[in-house]
């Protein structure tokens, strides 16, 4: 066959856009962390974290491609393909990067068409919620904590889920690098300083401790903690890079943002 027949996704964007596609066949083995779709984790064998992988289990699975994202999968990669399999490791990290990987990964396993219209109705989608957003009397300052200690801010596909969605991110700078450790915020005060009307947490997968957040030396006077506008995300919508995060992820961000618009503007009234 042209195509690869047994896939392993060594995380969920591979299984979520091949299951999206009627492609899930196709899959003999995913990650350990995968929560889209929730039918994957009955039907496929779970052989992978993030950062590790049971190499005997996946080599027993005989797949011809494994998919995986980021260099921080390089040292898996490197050992698969030392056994002679087929490795494709993306490394997007925008939103039209998340668009490109749906049709690149359509078009690897021979669904380009079905790929490219699910590209386009993310597209739409995208552009929907940015006309809302445009119609929103005010962008509000937002801080995105992926991480709390040490702090960390968000990567860069979220920052501009964040413009997309009628906000505009406080630390812009900081989303370009790929890598959380240059992402950190040594110093709460900065985050203070920033002055952030909205505060968006999701700390990868750990419940967040609201009063942790409100309780920080020194920010008393940070607009989003004065008017209670700290929410919670879940991680599984916004920080992996794909559909989801156009489409569910995205939708709540624009839903807390014009919540928070509509109670900063009645603060001023």
């Amino acid at each position: 066959m042209p195509y690869p027949e047994r896939i392993v996704c060594l995380t969920e964007e591979p299984t979520e856009v091949l299951y999206a596609l009627g492609e899930e066949d196709r899959i003999v083995g995913i990650s350990n962390f995968t929560v889209r779709p929730e039918r994957a984790r009955k039907e496929k064998p779970r052989v992978s974290a993030f950062t590790s992988a049971h190499i005997d289990r996946i080599l027993a699975l005989e797949p011809d491609l494994v998919v995986g994202f980021s260099d921080i999968q390089a040292d898996i990669a490197r050992d698969l393909i030392r056994e002679g399999v087929e490795v494709w490791i993306s490394n997007h990290r925008t939103v039209d990067g998340i668009l490109g990987y749906v049709r690149r990964l359509g078009a690897m396993v021979g669904a380009a068409a079905a790929a490219d219209e699910f590209a386009r109705d993310l597209e739409r989608h995208v552009a929907d919620v940015r006309r809302a957003a445009d119609a929103l009397p005010y962008r509000p300052r937002v801080y995105f904590e992926e991480w709390h200690d040490p702090l960390i801010t968000g990567i860069g596909w979220v920052a501009e889920l964040i413009r997309i969605a009628g906000g505009e991110d406080v630390f812009p700078e900081l989303s370009a690098h790929s890598l959380a450790k240059d992402r950190i915020i040594a110093d709460p005060a900065r985050v203070a300083e920033r002055s952030p009307e909205v505060i968006l947490a999701s700390w990868c997968g750990k419940k967040v401790q609201f009063d942790h957040i409100y309780g920080r030396p020194g920010w008393e006077e940070v607009p989003a903690i004065r008017n209670r506008l700290v929410f919670e995300i879940d991680s599984s919508i916004v920080l992996q890079p794909g559909p989801a995060a156009l489409t569910d992820g995205l939708d709540e961000i624009h839903r807390l943002i014009t919540r928070s618009v509509d109670v900063l503007l009645s603060s001023v009234d």
